[in-house]
């Protein structure tokens, strides 16, 4: 019976959601949710729309209902939104109230979570990285700078979002407060104060939070519902809620793991249906409510990636591709994954009750090799310089994501070794403009052996920022740039230049006027275009290509590295236009390289030494 009315109300929800919109109620019950005072069990998938091009928001919808969801989740990004302080920015791919009326037309409900850290393999775990020029602010906390951003921020996108709750006509049926806390402290106090924000922001609504099995009694907060990550047995999860939540339910898992990230130089990671099949059964037999993360995982463009670090592991920079070994794979296509958990969903629907049928599958194409037609060096077209006695950190410089060059001049004739203190987070090393060396933090990277011709010498060091910490106590170490002293044959090395390419707009950078031969073996950005008679989703194979970033029709789609496991740039069809089609690319180890093609299937799993 309780199944029979989850499905009816739903198809109600998606008829009244082209319509006029109908108020509803969202409610916890003592073991169930109660959506118009009746049962109803979640069945929801994680799908950030960041990570998909707003063009195929809808597409993904349809998906994600075929598949049986009828609720998708969702983080908020707050770096996205204020890039830079006091400038908010809900537009384009950032329309994110867009993208919940798009759930509501689908018939989906939605689930938010909109609190300042998100985790989510994302750069500084969502946090803008201006944060970190206030002197003083310490995320995460009470501390009164931190509180008065976060407020400014949370009441932005209130504006935004609240009026979508259930509760005033729209779709949004709960909304998280903070994210995994009890993994990073236990703090009641600090939590009631995200309580309170949300409250002031508009979110009126059902509240809820989230955190592992082992951190739940440090993460929820009295009052509200503590929902579970990574833990999917039936008897354990109700005896956990329980404890936390006065005996009763109802019963939530917030983040259900059919899958994993990658991050570069590691496997790609994959789990087999089978492994999941069984324990997605027997939580939905048990009427508990399930969010898959990811259902979609898609792809974090631009500088977008966040890392993992820890005292037992290096440096952990994730990839670009954001695939997860979804039910959905990063182009949007449906997997082995999803048929095998759609066949476990359809097992729990009422006789007469059926699922849309699944959408086809989107045509791929290759393209042909073609050849890029301009290049030029980046030490070729400097922009203005920052002199500073001291190297500054990207922060410092006002910048947020990209690369810094930094150059000095020392005295030549002698051999000795250079030494960069905490280098964030990868560093080419030039002797008058000759690379000698490459320094990376993921293999604990920081001295260099030097032997220095006569005179003076050009000292440059270019440093790319690979991805903030978006995990645990470290995210309060998250400059970027060299962040501390630089020394030559035991000598702090001073006086310098810092030239800043954040590569926030591709088309700030001319190659036209240069030869393709003038990029010496320093960072190049090249251009060129390729020609398509049929629009279809590419995979741009990087193989051949060492170390960089791809830029097409404009749009940034995120980082490549021979090491892996990551070969291929996924290039979506909405961004790409029948006839002429421009590229960039930005290479930083083999300028050399000239030619490109696409292929239509991704490579994702090819590690190299």
């Amino acid at each position: 019976m309780k199944v029979k009315l989850l499905w009816l109300v739903a198809i109600c929800f998606s008829l009244s959601a082209f319509g006029q919109q109908a108020k509803h109620t969202f409610k916890l019950g003592e073991t169930n949710f109660l959506l118009d005072d009746k049962p109803f069990q979640i069945i929801s998938g994680e799908l950030h729309y960041p990570r998909v091009p707003k063009e195929a928001w809808r597409a993904r919808m349809k998906m994600a209902k075929a598949m049986g969801l009828n609720t998708i989740g969702t983080y908020v990004f707050w770096n996205l939104h204020e890039p830079q302080k006091g400038k908010f920015d809900f537009s384009g791919n950032n329309n994110i109230a867009e993208f919940v009326k798009i759930a509501q037309q689908e018939g989906l409900w939605v689930i938010l979570r909109p609190s300042p850290y998100v985790c989510a393999e994302w750069e500084f775990g969502g946090y803008p990285y201006w944060l970190q020029n206030e002197k003083g602010l310490v995320v995460r906390s009470t501390e009164k700078q931190y509180l008065d951003e976060y407020k400014k921020y949370i009441i932005e996108v209130g504006k935004q979002l609240a009026p979508l709750q259930i509760n005033h006509g729209g779709n949004i049926i709960m909304v998280q407060v903070e994210n995994e806390y009890g993994s990073y402290a236990a703090d009641k106090n600090y939590l009631d104060i995200n309580r309170k924000m949300f409250i002031e922001a508009g979110f009126d609504g059902l509240l809820y939070t989230c955190d592992p099995a082992a951190d739940v009694k440090d993460g929820h907060l009295d009052g509200l519902l503590p929902a579970l990550n990574g833990i999917d047995n039936p008897a354990k999860i109700k005896a956990l809620v329980n404890e936390n939540h006065k005996g009763k339910g109802p019963y939530f898992i917030a983040e259900w793991y059919p899958a994993w990230f990658d991050w570069w130089g590691t496997a790609h990671h994959t789990v087999p249906a089978e492994q999941y099949t069984n324990r997605l059964d027997s939580v939905l037999a048990a009427g508990i409510s399930i969010n898959m993360y990811m259902f979609h995982g898609g792809t974090t463009r631009g500088f977008m990636n966040g890392a993992n670090y820890k005292d037992i592991s290096p440096y952990e920079p994730q990839t670009s591709s954001y695939d997860y070994d979804a039910p959905l794979n990063e182009a949007g296509n449906v997997t082995e994954k999803f048929r095998a958990f759609r066949s476990v969903i359809e097992k729990h629907l009422p006789a007469g009750q059926s699922l849309p049928p699944i959408p086809a599958v989107k045509s791929s194409i290759a393209i042909a090799p073609f050849k890029l037609s301009s290049k030029v060096a980046l030490f070729n077209t400097l922009p203005k310089a920052v002199k500073s006695t001291t190297p500054l950190t990207f922060e410092a410089l006002g910048q947020d994501y990209g690369y810094v060059l930094y150059r000095t001049t020392i005295k030549g004739g002698k051999k000795g070794e250079l030494q960069i203190k905490q280098l964030r987070d990868y560093a080419l090393v030039f002797v008058n403009q000759k690379r000698v060396g490459v320094l990376d933090r993921r293999l604990n990277q920081n001295t260099l052996p030097l032997n220095l011709p006569e005179g003076d010498v050009q000292l440059d060091i270019f440093v790319e920022n690979m991805g903030r910490i978006n995990f645990g106590k470290y995210l309060l170490e998250n400059k970027k740039g060299i962040t501390e002293a630089v020394t030559f044959a035991g000598a702090e090395v001073k006086n310098w230049s810092m030239y800043s390419f954040p590569f926030s707009n591709i088309g700030n950078y001319n190659t036209k006027s240069a030869s393709l031969k003038d990029a010496g073996n320093g960072p190049a950005l090249q251009k060129g275009s390729f020609y398509i008679s049929t629009v279809a989703d590419t995979y741009l194979d990087m193989t051949d290509w060492g170390k960089g970033v791809v830029w097409v029709n404009g749009h940034n789609l995120g980082k490549y590295w021979a090491i892996g496991p990551q070969q291929t740039l996924y290039i979506p069809q909405e961004w790409l236009k029948k006839g002429k089609n421009d590229i960039a690319v930005l290479e930083l180890i083999k300028p050399d390289q000239t030619i490109l093609r696409a292929i239509d299937q991704p490579i994702l799993n090819i590690l190299k030494k």
